[in-house]
């Protein structure tokens, strides 16, 4: 979902009609990967569980995209959110 909500913001010179075309199409084949990957999870995780998950790996692909797709810098508090993301998923896991 990060290439298919900020890809397009590399090309901002684009009609927006085009960004949100090539925007739903990226979208629908990640929904198309996401909805069977929670269906099954739901069998081993509960559906928090499921979510924070899914909010980590988005955060750490749109840290790498940010940087190496985008050009934009790293700052310290965006180090010291992920490191609380890092706590959420210890107190979502071990409570």
């Amino acid at each position: 979902m990060t290439f298919a909500w900020y890809g397009h913001l590399k090309f901002r010179s684009s009609p927006l009609w085009i960004a949100i075309l090539a925007s739903w199409g990226i979208a629908f084949f990640e929904y198309c990967l996401q909805v069977p990957a929670n269906r099954i999870g739901s069998f081993t995780f509960s559906t928090a569980q499921l979510k924070i998950i899914q909010e980590v790996i988005t955060l750490v692909v749109f840290a790498f995209f940010s940087v190496l797709y985008l050009r934009e810098p790293v700052r310290w508090n965006y180090l010291v959110s992920f490191a609380f993301m890092v706590g959420a998923v210890w107190f979502m896991f071990k409570a």
